[in-house]
């Protein structure tokens, strides 16, 4: 008798189980993606809370420390350095805070809550901001300045001398770093001249530094192109007292009316270093490169290299010995012997030579 034949089926027991395998893996898959998510939402939620703990550290060492720069604005420094040691320490804190946490616990914290810790960081930030520009206010400098840039950019700049000359350049060339920008700019109207970034990076240079200028002490500013003027009518070869602050102020603010135009003419600018008397005794020459004109002065539309060189000798035998000639070299293109020469004028006069960074001051 001949023995029946099992029916053909796709179901068997062998496919069914490697069904059950396929999706299990696939469940399995889809909860661990979801759990890591949920881990790092949680994270950055109790990142935040570590985050309003060290802003509420820094401010409370602020607040002690404004205190005593009322008494005595030297001691800002050390408060301030120990308020770095004190956020590296914090960092490294969180750090094994974070190692240590627990899936469990990170679940406690809703969405709601990291929309109100933000809120309370934006909070700490702006009390912090105002806490540091009281600091300033209550310390020794005679004005005010605050800017976005690193401070520590001119370290090694003398700034406690008693008769300070500040040189501005106010040439063409101020409006921009590259050629075809100045020729832009150059036909714009006097408000577009007046916001070109280069410019206003020199106007806060200024800015920078007539705010450490010594209480006791006196200043002079002059801006030059092809001519010199000083920046208050009527006081060439005068040094005024810093102490007036009105006017330190008045004249700050008339820079920021004059517009950069015409060629350069650096020995005329030396040249108030030696009629100024007594003698300065610091110097700071803002500027973006060699001169374009010379002691004689010309009307030709066109300088080469080589003259530019010559130029720039012949301003540089104007400046009288003793005064420390400090140099800010802002951007210009097309003038590679510029930071050469003013490395050397800096060099010779016992001053000091920058090239500040796009965000200084």
């Amino acid at each position: 008798m001949p023995l029946k034949r099992r029916p053909f089926s796709i179901f068997t027991l062998s496919f069914l189980d490697v069904m059950c395998c396929g999706f299990g893996a696939v469940v399995l898959l889809f909860m661990i993606l979801k759990h890591e998510a949920i881990v790092k939402e949680e994270m950055q939620k109790v990142d935040l809370g570590a985050e309003i703990a060290l802003l509420e550290q820094e401010i409370a060492t602020a607040r002690s420390g404004s205190l005593g720069a009322a008494r005595d604005a030297a001691r800002l420094e050390p408060e301030l350095a120990q308020l770095m040691a004190e956020s590296t320490a914090a960092a490294e804190a969180l750090r094994a805070a974070r190692a240590s946490l627990k899936p469990e616990t990170l679940s406690a914290v809703s969405r709601k809550d990291v929309e109100a810790m933000k809120a309370t960081i934006r909070k700490l930030e702006t009390e912090k901001q105002l806490l540091l520009s009281e600091l300033n206010e209550k310390s020794t400098q005679v004005r005010a300045y605050a800017g976005e840039g690193n401070r520590e950019y001119l370290t090694g700049i003398r700034m406690n001398g008693q008769r300070t000359l500040i040189l501005l350049d106010v040439s063409a060339s101020m409006l921009a770093d590259t050629v075809v920008n100045v020729v832009r700019r150059r036909n714009m109207d006097a408000a577009a001249k007046r916001r070109s970034e280069k410019w206003q990076q020199a106007l806060d240079t200024v800015d920078w530094i007539t705010a450490r200028l010594p209480v006791g002490g006196q200043y002079q500013i002059y801006a030059f192109n092809e001519g010199l003027e000083p920046a208050l009518p009527g006081t060439a070869g005068q040094w005024l007292p810093v102490s007036e602050r009105a006017k330190l102020e008045q004249a700050v603010s008339a820079l920021r009316m004059l517009i950069p135009k015409g060629g350069s003419n650096l020995a005329k600018a030396l040249q108030a270093v030696r009629v100024l008397q007594p003698q300065a005794d610091n110097a700071f020459l803002i500027t973006d490169g060699l001169p374009t004109k010379g002691i004689a002065g010309s009307t030709r539309r066109t300088v080469s290299g080589t003259e530019r060189i010559q130029y720039f000798e012949q301003a540089r035998s104007q400046l009288p010995g003793g005064t420390p000639m400090n140099v800010i070299l802002l951007p210009m293109e097309g003038d590679p012997m510029a930071p050469w020469a003013y490395w050397g004028l800096a060099m010779a006069s016992r001053g000091s030579f920058l090239t500040p960074a796009y965000d200084w001051p």
